[in-house]
Formats: structure tokens, sequence, C-alpha cells
């Protein structure tokens, strides 16, 4: 036998294995849970979208968005809007969402990344009370105001209707691979190693040629843009969308997500949803207390952990 051949398996070939391993037990959950954890793992994976969407901007690009709801919310009225409303198919309504999302972001970030630290966070946060406003005042007639819309279907794929939390939950879980195979090749692109420039040195990084604002705005639309995504499956599952669900206290949520799971690590991230939206469900007599449980976690780990339970390796996943 060759030594190559008996080495042990590194860490990096670990987490290549156990990484897609997981993910394939996990769609094993409808089989052997209760309609409620079915439940629950849709949801996961929606909240894992979108809040890796936040660790684009938050945890790779080294920028402030305390608005990050916004582009979640667009995705999701986006469909809620197209589909009950103008009749589209609602797969139909998903690019739409995605690229509505992302220009968004563009738009709104052009302006505003020249901002540093508690200015760039205070403008978002200013984004995100603007946007709950809109749809409470029901725009343009098309947002149901306080209310939101109701009566949004699932997917119908050659006839066969995605009505089921099952259903919905495999149409999730496929969704989540896909951004999780997103975020793997954009740690690994050109892209990626410059938002990693831009956060650690962004004076090295222009004096270079990059141009950040560009970069940076970049990294805004991408994220919107996978937010859109993670929205447009929130109006599937729940079947309903209300400026309720997009306040500012779920853009903190996603941020504090990040910051207790770990910057620009996947697991990290992963493991930070988990444990806001999965173990809540586990200790369902305490659950009203997950956002003072998770607000101390948050104080404990940015003091004894300021990287976060599962950070990123140095120089990316």
């Amino acid at each position: 036998m060759s030594k190559t051949a008996s080495q042990p398996p590194g860490p990096n070939k670990l987490r290549r294995t156990i990484g897609p391993l997981l993910w394939i037990l996990g769609l094993a959950l409808p089989l052997v849970s209760s309609p409620a954890w079915i439940t629950v793992g849709g949801i996961f994976a929606i909240y894992a979208i979108v809040a890796l969407s936040q660790d684009i901007v938050l945890g790779r690009a080294g920028m402030y968005d305390m608005g990050h709801a916004v582009y979640f919310g667009i995705g999701a009225y986006i469909t809620a809007i197209l589909a009950p409303t103008f009749n589209w198919p609602i797969l139909a309504t998903i690019p739409v969402a995605i690229v509505v999302a992302a220009l968004l972001g563009a738009v709104l970030s052009a302006p505003i990344v020249k901002l540093r630290g508690d200015y760039l966070l205070v403008v978002t946060i200013g984004f995100n009370a603007i946007f709950v406003l809109a749809m409470k005042n029901n725009l343009f007639g098309l947002t149901g105001g306080p209310d939101g819309i109701f009566g949004i279907g699932g997917p119908s794929v050659f006839g066969h209707a995605f009505d089921s939390q099952s259903d919905l939950f495999y149409l999730n879980w496929v969704a989540l691979a896909l951004v999780l195979w997103v975020m793997r090749n954009l740690d690994r692109s050109a892209l990626g190693r410059t938002f990693r420039y831009l956060k650690y040195d962004e004076l090295a990084a222009t004096t270079l040629g990059v141009n950040a604002h560009r970069y940076k705005v970049a990294a805004f639309a991408l994220a919107a843009g996978v937010a859109g995504l993670a929205g447009s499956l929130f109006a599937m599952q729940l079947s309903a969308v209300s400026p309720g669900s997009f306040q500012f206290a779920d853009s903190v949520t996603l941020f504090a997500i990040v910051l207790v799971g770990g910057q620009a690590s996947v697991p990290g991230v992963l493991l930070g949803t988990a444990m806001m939206f999965v173990v809540p469900q586990i200790f369902t007599d305490l659950a009203q207390y997950r956002y003072l449980a998770f607000g101390f976690a948050m104080i404990v780990i940015m003091v004894l952990r300021p990287q976060g339970i599962w950070p990123a390796r140095r120089g990316g996943q």
C-alpha cells in the first residue's frame, strides 16, 4: 500500500465529506419525523439561506447591514403579489424575486457603501423602517396593508402540486444545497477573495487597483439576491406574507446569527441558525424566551469568543 493511500483524510477532506453527508441525512427528515418537525426543518432551511446571505455582506465583505430583512421581504412580497394577484406560475416568481431584490440591493447600497461602521449601520436601519412602513400602507394597492397577503399556494411541477409540508421541505432543502454550493464557490473565486481583501485591508486593496465601491455594491447585490430567494420560499412555506415578518428585530436576529455562529463560516452560520430556530422547538416551554437566551449567548460569546462559535479558518473556509 502506498504512503498516500495509507494516510488518514485531512481536515479539508473530512469537511467536504461531512457537509454533503449531513445534507443527505437531512433529506430523510420527512420519513422519520412528525409534521411539526418537518415544518421546523423547512423553516430552518429558509432562515439558513437568508443568514448565509447576511454573511456575504457582514462576514465576507466586512460591512454592517442592519436592514437585511428588507431584501428577504422583497422576495416574499414579489412572490405574494405576482402569484395570486397576477396569476403568475409561482416558480416563475422566484427568478423575479432574486433579480428585483439584487437590483434593489445595488441601488440602495450604491450611495452608502462609502460610509463606515456605525454610520452604515444606522442608514440600513432606516431602510428597514421605510420598507415596513411602505408595506403597512398598502404600497400601490398591492401589499395588503398591515394584514399582508394570504392565499399563496405552493408550486406545481409536472402535475405534482407541492402542497404539503414534506414537499415544501424538499424544495427548501434543495434550495439550501444550491446556496451552499454558491457560497463554496464564492470562497474559492476571485470575487470572494476580493471581498476578503476589502474587509481586512481596504487601503491596500485599493492601492492594488481594486475598485472598492464597485465590489462593495456587488456584495450587497449578491446578498440581496440570495435573500430574495429565501423570501420567495418563505411566502410559499407560510402561504402568507405580512410586514410583521420583516421588522428591524428580524434584521437584528440575522446579524446576531452571523456574529454568534462565526463570520465567513458556513458551518458557523448554520449552527447559529439552528440555535435560533431549532433549539427553541426542543425546549418549547421556554421558546418565548429565545430572544432573551440568544441575547445572553451573544454577550457571552462576544466576550469569551469574539470570532464566534465556529469561526472561519484563516484565509477562508
